[in-house]
């Protein structure tokens, strides 16, 4: 298995690419973390609001989708969270100085784009969840001009 680095996998850039590495994927799941610090995007004397957990599990889930895609020759596509059912986290905030562990696991994959993951996200003495719902169209741009 080869691991590509968040820049190949993920269609995000500068400041919005959250993720710090991907260190495991497999048939269906992926793991990455994120490395929590006073520069980190959306950071605060507290650290950052457990709220961006979610955004944190929806890149890893672009990333299991741009692993896909680099797999088969391709590069990674943009992808668009339709939205999630009971994110949960024990913590408002990730504390500055930890690093996350994120897995992602995909439940359901339909042939029009549409997918299920279940996400966690955790490190000692934290931990939160959630179901997403992400659609990939196979032409992003011309989506949009639809939309």
């Amino acid at each position: 298995m080869q691991i590509y680095s968040v820049d190949e996998l993920v269609p995000h850039s500068g400041r919005m690419s959250l993720l710090s590495r991907v260190i495991q994927v497999e048939e269906d799941t992926l793991f990455a973390e994120v490395d929590i610090h006073k520069s980190a995007t959306f950071a605060e004397s507290n650290g950052v609001p457990a709220w961006v957990g979610l955004e944190y599990l929806a890149q890893a889930i672009g990333a299991y989708a741009g692993y896909q895609e680099r797999t088969q020759g391709g590069a990674p596509k943009i992808g668009f969270l339709l939205g999630t059912r009971k994110y949960t986290s024990n913590c408002e905030y990730f504390p500055l100085g930890t690093t996350l562990t994120l897995k992602v696991t995909r439940n359901m994959q339909a042939e029009n784009g549409l997918s299920t993951f279940d996400g966690e996200l955790y490190t000692d003495g934290i931990n939160a969840s959630a179901r997403l719902n992400v659609f990939q169209p196979d032409n992003a741009e011309e989506f949009l001009k639809e939309v």
